[in-house]
């Protein structure tokens, strides 16, 4: 009897926690939906976190969104950050909680002009009025100050409206490429002069999962299943049907015209976004250590942290570089 017990207790350990159902996770993004999380929605509407074991509650942010907060706090399970930033804040603070994926290659932010002003390049930028939203302004523009010579009686606030820069041919705007250049042609009635900063040297990593340093330890199945299971959504997304996450997103967010995702879909595509780099021998949410400290250097230098960081302490590389869904990219 003693020995039967001991077999069933073994057996029971060995069980995956999900065996008795879906284990319920919450996962907190850093905006109102949008394409720029389709991956998170696809995966969700295609049942791929199910299949991974996971009942994933996708909770949406917006403009008072603190998302280091509430991952630290553990108010969410993953956070998605919008960059590399927020991770290496973290580890100069000491609060244990890493980056665990980060599924967009290039940063997708840009620096915008008018046609036929003169302003095309980054360097012809300097002098002109800058309109920065202020999570940019505390967090991106020391290193554009440094990178390209701008200066801080540039700086104009950008509350997410476009008309003071399609007033002021003169000014330069900081968006997202898969949102605001075609805002403003629909708007405006003009293509602005797009300048990519993932193609000017940014080596910042987006759409990077957060989750806390004890989760990672304690239930690395648990976060492997969500890197896993996100990454064949944004395979699904990119190149497949992307109606299913998109159905989720109009869903959760009214207010995003079909036209604005497809336009998105089809920008990221075409500029790499999601997939090109190291995601295109390693898999989609590739990260490398080389391309961290070159981060993390980049930003000492500019002023953005202290010298003495470990980046190592900001990420681990245990869950991604597996090609996981590569064989869903079209050949």
């Amino acid at each position: 009897m003693k020995r039967l017990i001991a077999v069933l207790l073994w057996l029971t350990a060995s069980v995956p926690a999900w065996a008795a159902g879906p284990v319920h996770l919450v996962f907190g993004t850093d905006w109102l939906a949008e394409a720029e999380h389709g991956g998170f929605y696809e995966a969700l509407a295609l049942g791929l976190y199910k299949a991974h074991g996971l009942d994933i509650e996708i909770k949406m942010g917006g403009p008072q969104t603190n998302g280091s907060s509430a991952v630290a706090n553990g108010q969410v399970d993953f956070q998605l950050s919008s960059g590399s930033f927020a991770a290496l804040a973290l580890a100069e603070q000491k609060i244990p909680v890493v980056a665990v994926a980060a599924f967009f290659q290039k940063d997708p932010q840009v620096l915008m002009s008018h046609p036929g002003e003169g302003i095309d390049t980054m360097e012809q930028m300097r002098g002109h009025p800058m309109l920065l939203s202020p999570g940019a302004h505390v967090q991106l523009w020391e290193y554009l100050k440094r990178r390209f010579g701008f200066v801080d009686t540039q700086y104009r606030p950008y509350n997410f409206a476009l008309a003071p820069f399609i007033l002021d041919k003169k000014s330069v705007l900081l968006g997202f490429i898969s949102s605001e250049p075609y805002l403003i042609e629909k708007e405006g009635g003009f293509k602005p002069v797009v300048n990519l900063l993932g193609d000017n040297g940014f080596a910042n990593y987006s759409d990077v999962i957060l989750v806390q340093a004890k989760m990672v330890r304690e239930h690395p199945e648990l976060v492997q299943a969500f890197v896993d299971a996100t990454a064949e959504g944004w395979y699904h997304y990119m190149y497949g049907d992307p109606a299913p996450g998109n159905a989720l997103i109009r869903r959760a967010n009214p207010d995003m015209a079909q036209d604005v995702l497809d336009n998105a879909i089809k920008v990221m595509r075409e500029h790499g976004i999601v997939d090109s780099g190291d995601s295109l021998t390693r898999g989609i949410g590739a990260m490398s250590a080389e391309r961290w400290a070159e981060f993390l250097r980049t930003m000492t230098e500019a002023g953005v942290y202290h010298p003495g960081i470990d980046p190592a302490k900001a990420y681990t590389l245990q869950f991604v570089n597996k090609r996981v869904g590569m064989e869903l990219r079209p050949k």
